[in-house]
Order: C-alpha cells, then structure tokens, then sequence
C-alpha cells in the first residue's frame, strides 16, 4: 500500500479526524496568543503555567475528577497570583513564574508519590496524546479555543495597544488592568487546550516557536498573526502525518517540524 492510500485511510478514522481538528484549534488559539506574549516579552508564562498545570492534572487524576478542568481551574488561580504579585511589587515577573513552576510541579510529584507512581494518564498529558482525544476532548478544546479566538478579534485593537504601549492605552480609556487579567486567564486556558496535543513539556514550544516564526518575516500586525496561525497549523496536520508514517512520537513531530519553520523563517530574514 502507497504512503497515499495510507494517509488516505488514515483520514477515514475518527480518532484521526479529532486528532487533527483538536490540533487545528488548539494549534490556532497558541498562534494568535503566542504572538502577544512574545511581544510582551513574557515568553516563559507559558513555560511556567504548563508546569503549574501539571500539578492540576495530577490533582484531577488523584481524586477522580477531569484533569483539564482541574488543570484549567490551577492554571487560572496561578496566573492571577503570578499577575497579583508583578502588580503589587511582591516579585518580579520572571521570579513570580519560577515559584509557581516549581509549585505546580512539585504538587503533582507528590500526588504521584501518594498514588504509587506514574499512570498511563499522566504519561499521555506530560508527552501530549493528540491521538487518544475523544469526543469529550474535542468539545472542551473547541469551545475554549473559540472563546480565545473570538475574544481576540473582537478586542483586537485594544490588546495591540497594551502591547506596545500601556501608557498610551491608559490615555485612550483603555482599561488596562482588566484587560492584563483577561489576556493573562486566556493565555491559562490556551495552556491547557494545548496540553493534549503536545504535552506539558513541549507546550510552551506551540505557543512561542509559530509566533517567533512569523515575526522573523516582518510583515504587519495583523499579517504576522495570519502567518503565526498558517505556521502552527501547517506544524500541526504535518507532525500529527508524518508522525503516523513513521512511528514516532506525534507531539515530538510538531515542535520538530515548528522548529525547522523557524529556522527557515530565520534564515530568509538574515538573507533578506
């Protein structure tokens, strides 16, 4: 059988459609918030909520709840008190996610310990199971990943502004606080719709790497978001086949592939 007629099939199961679906949102929403937060230069909350989710997941599989609703109630209450302490000078940003890192992963560590060691579950949400997503997964990545998207093209205008200037959006009537808190519960949410598709440890990679990519092409505001959602989701549907090709792990195959976009990306700005 052809490489084709086997890819051809593969599309005809369902687990494959959700896989890519669930990799297509999920892969967008990390797109549209990565660019913000590299902007933003605050690259590493992603790093640190995914770790502090890690210790959600665990407390979900510990007590037999749904361990992305646990993750997404620890991630949102870490991002608030990362916000809390940055605003009221009780720690800077960079130190603020540190703790809650180390936090998150040293609850699950101990969860594990309680629970006699790692479970089949754990190991799918630190290295990503994009394969295993059913239709419960599916529903609880779409409807988050929509409300990002949504959110960010309607507000648009005033997340670009907090962006670049926090003063200038200040004198505009921009209600910057609220705004802050809002962008930073999305970036929890997108952390944790992503978790499923590359895993704890990689899912920082998803947000920052497309978003990083297409800013190397200079292009406008608004074209650099189109181009950072074009590269995850190119990164997505192209890791989740060729990792089902060859046998290797599919979350390991996005950031790869991610990876080689950007140094792509990187050489053509050097050279242009």
């Amino acid at each position: 059988m052809s490489d084709f007629s086997v890819l051809a099939s593969l599309f005809s199961y369902q687990f494959f459609q959700f896989a890519v679906l669930g990799g297509i949102l999920a892969g967008s929403a990390c797109a549209m918030v990565g660019v913000f937060i590299v902007l933003k230069k605050q690259s590493m909350l992603g790093d640190g909520l995914a770790h502090a989710s890690f210790g959600g997941i665990a407390i979900g599989l510990f007590l037999g709840l749904l361990p992305l609703l646990t993750a997404l109630l620890v991630s949102i209450l870490t991002v608030l008190a990362i916000s809390y302490m940055r605003r009221h000078g009780i720690a800077p940003s960079d130190a603020s996610i540190a703790v809650f890192l180390a936090l998150g992963f040293a609850t699950g560590l101990v969860l594990i310990s309680l629970s006699g060691g790692f479970s089949v579950d754990l190991f799918s949400y630190l290295f990503g199971s994009i394969l295993t997503i059913n239709a419960m997964d599916l529903m609880v990545i779409g409807l988050l990943g929509l409300t990002i998207i949504i959110f960010m093209l309607v507000f648009y205008k005033e997340i670009v502004a907090l962006c670049f200037d926090e003063n200038f959006a200040k004198l505009s009537g921009i209600p910057v606080t609220t705004f802050n808190l809002v962008f930073d519960v999305l970036v929890a949410i997108t952390i944790v719709i992503s978790i499923k598709i590359v895993g704890v440890i990689l899912v920082s990679a998803l947000v920052v790497i497309p978003a990083l990519s297409a800013l190397q092409l200079n292009l406008s505001f608004r074209r650099t978001m189109v181009a950072s959602v074009a590269i995850a989701i190119v990164s997505v549907i192209t890791g989740i086949i060729t990792s089902a090709l060859v046998g290797v792990a599919t979350s390991g195959m996005i950031v790869f592939i991610a990876g080689a976009i950007f140094v792509i990306c990187a050489i053509y700005k050097k050279l242009g």
